[in-house]
């Protein structure tokens, strides 16, 4: 029975470790009280129809460079559209002088820096990404 009961645990423990990270992390500066956020919140912040978080504070959000695998997951999974549909609002943003899109960095150490430097950022970086300074958050 104990032999039984030990190859159960180890084939759990097995299937735990073999699943693989998420596509992305989404972090914010961890002086933000925030620990999840709703998608459709997320989408608005980074289409920047909502512009600031709940104790009014300027929302900041920061994006990978456009041919980012990252990127295109995030988009598609959080924003609900393509990269390309992404920068066509943001052309069209920008040309009726409405506003101007998130910076794009190159990499995942790049959105971290970004995002601890400023208090109301969000950010996402790769799922294997080692993240310490910000937080880590769930988007429901």
């Amino acid at each position: 029975m104990r032999v039984l009961c030990f190859l159960v645990t180890m084939a759990a423990l097995g299937q735990a470790a073999a699943q693989p990270p998420p596509a992305f992390q989404v972090i914010v500066n961890p002086q933000s009280s925030v620990t999840s956020l709703e998608r459709r919140f997320v989408e608005d912040a980074f289409l920047k129809k909502v512009k600031t978080w709940s104790g009014g504070e300027l929302i900041r959000p920061v994006d990978l460079e456009p041919g980012s695998p990252i990127r295109r997951r995030f988009t598609e999974e959080v924003l609900r559209r393509p990269v390309a549909a992404v920068r066509a609002y943001w052309q069209q943003r920008i040309f009726s002088g409405r506003d101007v899109p998130p910076p794009e960095l190159d990499g995942d150490q790049q959105v971290i820096d970004y995002v601890m430097k400023y208090s109301g950022a969000i950010g996402y970086v790769s799922g294997s990404a080692v993240v310490s300074g910000p937080r880590v958050i769930a988007v429901r």
